[in-house]
């Protein structure tokens, strides 16, 4: 088999539909029926049962799948390992982050990172920091970017440190709080995130918000706080500071009871030799060093 047929059976695999597997791979269908039909003809064995709901992987063929995905990937290891004998930065590039830096601040790294390296390529998974650890483990990114504590043994560098604001268009004080009926309005992040929130109110408060709203995304918490449903805490790497609310910072100097987000950028020592991770890593500090 070669490199094309490895890529034709993981799209098939992915799509598990004709149609959008052939738009992928710049195909007709007849084209790429014919193609599955002489892969068959090789195996000696069917690789795909065919129905209206789609395609389906036969026992032969998920075998089959499972060697083309794995070809695929041993050939892309040994071109980054090329590639990072050489000065210039290419290869690709696959980081996985965690959404609310996604969405705030790793598009403009992004920006200079291709400006500088247009031959490299990048490949982006966001999620929540514990699904960051899990991709780095699998083998899925060459580095991660995490928020809070994270236990990890291998390269961990600090990035940033984000305040925490209570949110509001109403309260103006912490004192407010306790005698407002406004609901508190949550995001349930990754498990120590939440439970940071939650120890904090009760060292701070020593008692429960009268109503709470939990949302399971920070930029719907975000959204009902800048409408006037309740309020919220939320990170400044969320807040442009244009927005009209108040907001009530959680580590003043004199507040004992200091709370923050803190980012890193983590991964195994072996990816921080590859040139592309280099480079980024160059460009990720002088974005980090801005905010400090």
């Amino acid at each position: 088999m070669s490199t094309n047929e490895f890529e034709l059976l993981k799209v098939l695999a992915e799509e598990k539909n004709m149609r959008k597997a052939a738009e992928r791979l710049f195909l007709s269908q007849p084209a790429l029926s014919q193609r599955l039909q002489s892969l068959e003809k090789e195996w000696g064995a069917s690789l795909f049962i065919r129905s209206q709901k789609g395609l389906t992987p036969t026992p032969a063929g998920e075998l089959v799948i499972e060697f083309a995905v794995k070809s695929l990937k041993e050939r892309e290891d040994i071109h980054e390992q090329l590639n990072s004998l050489v000065s210039k930065v290419h290869g690709t590039l696959k980081i996985a982050c965690a959404s609310i830096v996604g969405q705030n601040w790793l598009p403009i790294v992004l920006k200079d990172f291709i400006t500088a390296y247009p031959e490299a390529k990048i490949s982006l998974i966001t999620g929540w920091s514990s699904e960051i650890v899990k991709a780095l483990y699998e083998g899925e990114a060459h580095v991660g970017i995490v928020r809070g504590h994270t236990d990890w043994k291998g390269t961990k560098i600090p990035l940033f440190k984000d305040t925490l604001y209570l949110v509001d268009k109403e309260l103006s004080s912490m004192e407010e709080v306790l005698q407002t009926d406004r609901p508190f309005i949550q995001f349930k992040s990754d498990s120590n995130y939440y439970q940071e929130i939650q120890a904090w109110w009760q060292r701070r408060f020593a008692s429960s918000p009268k109503r709470q709203i939990v949302v399971d995304q920070i930029e719907t918490c975000k959204q009902m706080a800048l409408n006037g449903i309740g309020y919220a805490i939320l990170p400044s790497i969320t807040l442009s500071g244009m927005e009209e609310v108040n907001k009530i910072p959680l580590n003043k100097e004199s507040e004992p009871l200091e709370l923050a987000r803190e980012t890193w950028l983590i991964g195994y020592d072996s990816s921080f030799e590859l040139g592309q991770v280099q480079a980024f890593v160059d460009i990720v500090k002088k974005h980090s060093a801005r905010l400090k």
